[in-house]
Formats: C-alpha cells, sequence, structure tokens
C-alpha cells in the first residue's frame, strides 16, 4: 500500500549514549536516555512495544517481538545542536560548526546591533537561560538595555522583559540581529527569550521564537514540495529551517501542546509529511539538569503516543528520532553528542527489523523520501 502521511517526531535532546567522538566534544559518558531510565521510574510501555529498548547499546528491557523497526543513529555533521541535527535529518551534513562564541560577541558586531535597536546592551557571555535573568533583569528593567548572551552553541540569545520591550519589538530586534549575524558570524540561531514577573522571581514565557540560517541546500522538504506533497511543521520546526520548505506551521507551547496538535493533525486528510518538534526535553528539563522532569515528560510523551498510535491509518508510517543529546545528570548544562534513535511504525513497515547503527542521520530524510516513490539522492541511504 503506498504511503499517503508520514509522521516524524523529533523528540528533542533524547539521546542515547556517547557517539566515538563525544570525548572531543567534552562529552564522554554521556546518555541522556541513560540517565532517566536510571531513575527507575522511567515508564514507557509504547516505546519499549516499539522496540526503543532493542536498539544497539540502549539500556533497558527489549521485547521479543517489536511492533516497529529501528536504528542507532550516527552524526556525520560537526556539532551537537538543534540546528545542525535537524537538518541532516532532513538531508545537509554540515562539515563544519557553526561559529561559537566562549568570550562573547565581537563589540564592532554589538555596537551596529545597538544602533540599529537604539537599546544598549547587557552582559555578552555564556550564560545559563535561568541564571541571566536572575543576574541581569533587574538592571534591564531599570536601564530598557537588551540582555545579549549566548552557550556552547551556535546561539544569539536576546532576553528582555514582557513588559519592558514588547514581544513584537524584541521579534524585530532578534530579525536585525540576524540580518548582521552572516558570513563568519552566521550564528546557528538568533533566539528571542522574553520573560515575566518582579526581580527575584523572574520566569521566561512559552513566547520564545528562533531566528534561524537558510539551510545552504535543497532538504527533503524542498523535494517533497517540488513533488506537490504537503509539508506541516509543529513546534519550531519553521524556525529550524527558516520556513523554508514549510508552508503550513503550528506553533506550540510544550510537548503536550505539540503532541495535542499532532494528535489533531491525525484527524485531517493531508498527503506529505508532518514534522514534530517536541523541545520540552532539551528546554526545560536537559539544560537545567532536571532529570526528574525530563523522566517524566519522557513518561507523560508516551502516554499521548499511545494515543497517536490509535489515530494512524493503513497508510501512515510513524518515526521518531532526536537530534542531539542533553544529559541531565553530567556537570554540563549543554547539549552532548550522543547517538540518537530511530523507530519507524506502519502496517507495511518490517517488524523487528533491526538496522543496527546508522552512519548519518539523513537516512531518516532518504527514508522519507524513498517512502514517498522520490529519489533520495543526496541525503543519505533509504532504510527500506
Amino acid at each position: 500500500m503506498p504511503v499517503k502521511r508520514i509522521f516524524l517526531i523529533v523528540l528533542d535532546s533524547v539521546g542515547i549514549g556517547a557517539m566515538p567522538d563525544a570525548a572531543a566534544y567534552g562529552d564522554e559518558g554521556s546518555n541522556t536516555l541513560g540517565a532517566c531510565y536510571g531513575t527507575g521510574k522511567l515508564s514507557l510501555p509504547h516505546l519499549q512495544r516499539l522496540g526503543l529498548y532493542n536498539i544497539e547499546g540502549v539500556t533497558g528491557e527489549p521485547v521479543k517481538h517489536p511492533l516497529g523497526s529501528f536504528a542507532r543513529m550516527e552524526e556525520l555533521s560537526k556539532g551537537k545542536d538543534t540546528t545542525i541535527g535537524h537538518w541532516e535529518i532532513a538531508g545537509i551534513v554540515s562539515p563544519k560548526p557553526l561559529p561559537t562564541y566562549p568570550d562573547g560577541f565581537p563589540d564592532e558586531l554589538l555596537k551596529e546591533f545597538s544602533k540599529r535597536t537604539g537599546r544598549g546592551i547587557l552582559c555578552n557571555l555564556p550564560y545559563s537561560g535561568t541564571k541571566v535573568i536572575e543576574d541581569y533583569g533587574e538592571e534591564h528593567m531599570k536601564t530598557g538595555d537588551l540582555i545579549v548572551y549566548t552557550s556552547a552553541d551556535s546561539v544569539f540569545q536576546i532576553a528582555a522583559h514582557e513588559e519592558i520591550v514588547p514581544i513584537e519589538e524584541l521579534y524585530e530586534d532578534c530579525r536585525i540581529a540576524r540580518e548582521l549575524l552572516c558570513g563568519e558570524h552566521g550564528v546557528g540561531r538568533v533566539i528571542a527569550r522574553p520573560f515575566v514577573g518582579a526581580s527575584g522571581n523572574f520566569s521566561r514565557t512559552s513566547n520564545r521564537h528562533d531566528f534561524s540560517l537558510q539551510p545552504p541546500a535543497e532538504t527533503m522538504l524542498d523535494r517533497l514540495r517540488a513533488d506537490g506533497l504537503d509539508t506541516i511543521g509543529v513546534g519550531k520546526i519553521y524556525d529550524i529551517f527558516a520556513g523554508k520548505g514549510i508552508p503550513q506551521t503550528y506553533r506550540t507551547k510544550n510537548n503536550t501542546h505539540g503532541m495535542e496538535v499532532t494528535l489533531e493533525l491525525a484527524d485531517q486528510d493531508f498527503h506529505g509529511l508532518c514534522f514534530v518538534n517536541l523541545v520540552d526535553f532539551d528546554m526545560v528539563y536537559g539544560h537545567r539538569n532536571n532529570v526528574a522532569g525530563y523522566t517524566n515528560a519522557l513518561n507523560e510523551f508516551d502516554v499521548q503516543l499511545g494515543d497517536l498510535l490509535q489515530k494512524l491509518r493503513p497508510e501512515d508510517v510513524l518515526m521518531i528520532t532526536a537530534d542531539h543529546g542533553c544529559d541531565p545528570v553530567t556537570p554540563s548544562t549543554d547539549h552532548s553528542r550522543e547517538y540518537t534513535p530511530f523507530i519507524m511504525y506502519g502496517a507495511d513497515i518490517p517488524k523487528g527489523e533491526d538496522f543496527r547503527t546508522r552512519k548519518g542521520f539523513g537516512d531518516i530524510a532518504a527514508t522519507v523520501c524513498s517512502l514517498f516513490g522520490l529519489s533520495s539522492a543526496g541525503f543519505g541511504d533509504p532504510l527500506l
């Protein structure tokens, strides 16, 4: 039976163990899923039945007869961030890491940014997103200066209180930064980080918005669109690809909302790809080293996954993967260089097929294209 709909869900940062080159990234021994499993409170019956614990190197109880096919994915790109990970899932290998700024951004760049926004700059250092508003939020409230910071990833982040800098103004400031951050300073993402509250009790809001680099080459999204297929983004997929190849998008507030939107889309008739990112694993729990919260979020996803499985039609295929790791029990609060899981399920998908370790996330893009009867050339090797 020909495939009509593919649901590709990215569990943001759910890595399954350190890659061979993890030490070069400071991530030796990282294992995001393993850390959650180690709490003794991980309960993923649907993922387990699909074959999660049958994947090479994954700690857990494998099942004798998995319902899905599965593989361990090894990233070829040089990096461990969201942009590079998603681009590779969509078929682009990045031979060079995107630029990072461990000492902050260059003065000349910030001077031009300040001139164009009409606001001063605070911080300009790598910082935890919650700590930076704790340390600079009060001064920002007094001066109106923008809190600019980065991390170990290729990001230019702007934090501002919603009562001091209205959301649309903050987004426009991000567009200005995105325009300036090109060429040698072409960071992967410019991120709006609005917050609310009073001094001593600041909290970030769900109005985060990412302004990404345009993908430098054709992705599976472009190829699907060129053939007239639907491409639907849920969560920050639209932002990650700077809108390229994704005419239909649904913004989400959190993981639960993201799955609710996906469940609604499963009731609709479309012909093409529904590409979903669930960011809370990474943003809310991984970066904050909250292993209990991370574990609970995985459990909650598994419940909603059960609902989605009930809605799948005979001509549907479900794919589940991740873009990198973010081990919540290591001293680091940054992403980790890890293998990622890949699970594929559908009426005509082989059950229990173990594709072992695959060299490159691009095999996912190749498989998507192949299932729709399109060429997978340049992306990777289809699993089927």
